[in-house]
């Protein structure tokens, strides 16, 4: 048995063996074929032959593992690189395969000035998976260590360590209804001069205040500043957009805000839809002065209602394993559905 890089000719192999294991629902990923291979390892940003190996025995590949090293891409963290997947035919294990496999992905990782490996969300190759117990309903990313996921053992023995992490939650969505309690809510809110639903561009609030408090919410500002900026400059005529990549293009998109004294003070969105039928949106997030007075339970329903008339059959989130939102989105009716451990393995 050697470990190498992976060769065109691997593919076939590599596609037998993965496909195995979705078949076995030992992993939760979508049936790999050479279309989807192609465009998650072999394309865009940290994508690097060298970080892609199989192990060979007897000229036949009998297991593969992928990773990304540091610096390949933007975003990532000074001396992290990131481990996307490792498969073992069933057939082979048990010979110190994946151990032999890992262990050469570290050392080429080390040699481009990793320190750490590790299961992230931070990993620019996202993989699709199938939620369990649906028609094919699916996310589109795992945010770490899938712990329900065959190798979880294994990778807890090789030293990997378990930091926090995230559920995943999941709601089909031809059962909702709005609850009758949240238009009193609502009412209830804009007599204390807080408005909560669509938000509309031409009023021109302002945002800053409530990304300030609530710390280091770059990413907030930005879909904020995005998604009015869309508004602003194109006309709302979704039938002339365009699909990619399965979502649609950004802007013009419905944005569900709350709104107090010419300042969003929370929102969620932008409402949209991917072609699988899942209701997409990027998060939700309240300023920290005005929790605790319903204006998240709001929104959210609005958002299940909106995903509605979108045609979305579904939808999915994460949310960290503390989050007291997760009270919210259970009352709404999402259920948990698989844990995601952000884990690392020091090199």
């Amino acid at each position: 048995m050697r470990i190498r890089s992976m060769q065109a000719a691997d593919l076939p192999a590599v596609m037998s063996i993965w496909n195995r294991c979705v078949a076995s629902r030992e992993v939760l990923y979508y049936p790999l074929t050479e279309a989807y291979f192609y465009k998650k390892f072999l394309t865009g940003e940290g994508r690097d032959p060298e970080c892609l190996l199989v192990a060979e025995e007897d000229g036949q590949a009998v297991g593969m593992i992928h990773g990304v090293a540091p610096g390949s891409f933007r975003g990532g963290v000074p001396g992290e690189a990131y481990l996307t997947c490792l498969l073992v035919d069933r057939a082979f294990r048990g010979r110190g395969i994946g151990h032999a496999l890992l262990n050469e992905l570290k050392a080429r990782m080390k040699s481009r000035g990793a320190d750490r490996l590790s299961l992230s969300n931070l990993n620019p190759v996202n993989l699709d998976w199938l939620i369990p117990d649906t028609p094919g309903h699916d996310h589109n990313n795992m945010p770490g260590l899938d712990t329900g996921c065959a190798g979880y053992g294994f990778f807890l023995r090789e030293g990997f360590q378990a930091g926090d992490g995230n559920v995943a939650m999941y709601r089909a969505l031809a059962d909702y209804a709005l609850p009758p309690e949240i238009p009193a809510i609502r009412q209830r809110l804009l007599s204390e001069s807080v408005y909560t639903g669509p938000y509309n561009a031409d009023w021109n609030c302002g945002f800053d205040r409530m990304c300030d408090r609530l710390g280091g919410a770059y990413y907030w500002r930005d879909v904020l500043r995005t998604e009015i900026q869309a508004w602003k400059e194109h006309a709302p005529n979704r039938d002339e957009r365009m699909w990619a990549d399965g979502v649609r293009p950004q802007g013009p998109r419905t944005l569900l805000t709350a709104v107090h004294d010419g300042q969003i003070v929370a929102f969620t969105g932008p409402v949209d839809l991917q072609k699988s039928g899942r209701g997409w949106f990027c998060g939700i997030c309240t300023d920290p002065m005005y929790e605790k007075r319903g204006i998240a339970t709001v929104l959210f329903h609005l958002l299940l209602q909106a995903f509605q008339e979108e045609g979305a059959q579904f939808c999915t989130l994460f949310t960290g394993f503390e989050n007291h939102a997760q009270k919210i989105y259970l009352r709404a009716g999402m259920r948990p559905v698989r844990r995601f451990e952000l884990s690392t393995l020091t090199l």
